[in-house]
């Protein structure tokens, strides 16, 4: 059985945004953007198969950065959406409909703490019935209020249950509603499930979580962006690498060519700072090392910059959840001397790593002439890097 996810994220809400942030599913939480945290959910499904989301037009260029901190295997192009919820979610299950998947997952991407036990209750739900949704009872006192402002009555609160996403379908009666409604002109319904029940679908209940929150305000923005930074935990990992000299009239450290005497031997451009930096990343998140990824008996590395190589690490921090916190580098060499290039190693490295100048550290030191380094006969460097990801639930 196929299962497709559709993230719908392609509302103007900005009542949660930043000013630089734009749209609420872009605001940054944990130092991601919201609809980074409800993909990755998703994605990270065993059950689900394929990953849409349904996008405004305008946020091109929005997307594909929150993309680049999740995993993209499962992720198909993104759905342009419309003027309304309603038909965003129309066009999105309009895109799946050449490959029609047996069910259907519709989510709000402005819920980024769906977990992966209410997705499964959801689809287990769906076993049954034609169409399935997230919720939890309501726990609290409800008061029906008068013009006056003051209470009219007390409405019991037993059966009544607070609706959230993911709602599933399978997915032609889903379509086949939406369509429908559409073509009838009705655009009042505040979810799908409405939506299935207008159709006279059975819309099961699925247990939710009282943790699935939608960011609506600017207060649920930080209560999330605390909850995330409180969650995660830190992780050090440390490189090495040595590369010998070899004839030739540069060297790149760091990112940067530097003129000198001889150069540096190695498969790639043999950038020691890079590579040592580039396996203290995946050490902190137990990824193997650099050899591992990029063996040197692969003949598309030949000469390759390392910048690729620590972009790619990079890279699998960010589909763990992770932040990179700060790098700390030391050179081991009689010459060059690094000083004069530190800042342009900094900018290449906070470049790629997402960093600031100050949270990248870049020292030299020689070995007083003792050693392989203190004949000058090759380069050393070490690295440490700190990261945080997401701590596991106890």
């Amino acid at each position: 059985m196929r299962i497709a996810a559709l993230i719908v994220a392609a509302g103007r809400g900005t009542r949660a945004a930043t000013a630089t942030a734009g749209p609420k599913q872009y605001a940054l939480i944990g130092g991601q953007p919201i609809l980074s945290h409800a993909i990755r959910a998703f994605a990270r499904h065993p059950d689900i198969h394929d990953v849409t989301v349904v996008i405004h037009s305008d946020d091109v260029d929005l997307y594909g950065k929150a993309t680049e901190a999740v995993d993209r295997t499962k992720l198909s192009p993104p759905a342009i959406g419309a003027a309304t919820r309603q038909a965003s979610v129309l066009n999105g299950l309009q895109s799946l409909a050449p490959q029609p998947p047996d069910l259907v997952l519709i989510h709000d991407a402005a819920r980024p703490f769906v977990t992966a036990t209410t997705i499964s209750n959801v689809i287990q739900a769906l076993r049954d019935r034609p169409a399935a949704l997230a919720a939890v009872a309501l726990t609290d006192t409800l008061k029906r209020a008068s013009d006056k402002g003051l209470i009219a009555e007390t409405i019991p609160r037993a059966n009544l249950w607070r609706a959230q996403t993911p709602q599933g379908f399978h997915f032609a009666p889903i379509l086949a509603a939406h369509r429908r409604a559409a073509a009838a002109g009705l655009d009042q319904f505040t979810d799908d499930a409405a939506i299935a029940e207008w159709a006279g679908l059975d819309v099961a209940i699925a247990e939710g979580s009282i943790g699935n929150v939608k960011i609506t305000t600017a207060e649920d923005l930080a209560l999330a962006d605390l909850q995330l930074t409180r969650a995660f935990e830190p992780r050090t990992g440390t490189g090495f690498d040595v590369h010998r000299f070899c004839e030739g009239d540069h060297v790149w450290l760091g990112g940067v060519k530097i003129p000198h005497a001889r150069k540096l031997e190695g498969h790639s451009d043999a950038d020691v700072v890079l590579h040592a930096l580039t396996d203290a990343l995946l050490g902190a998140i137990g990824d193997g090392d650099i050899g591992q990824h990029f063996p040197p008996s692969d003949p598309q590395w030949r000469g390759a910059a390392s910048r690729l190589f620590l972009e790619d690490a990079a890279r699998r921090v960010r589909a763990r959840g992770g932040r990179i916190s700060n790098v700390d580098i030391t050179v081991l060499a009689e010459a060059p001397r690094i000083g004069p290039h530190r800042a342009a190693m900094q900018s290449l490295i906070g470049e790629v790593l997402g960093l600031a100048p100050d949270r990248i550290g870049i020292k030299a030191t020689t070995t007083e002439g003792m050693g392989f380094t203190g004949r000058r006969e090759g380069i050393a460097a070490m690295a440490t890097a700190t990261v945080l990801l997401p701590a596991p639930p106890e």
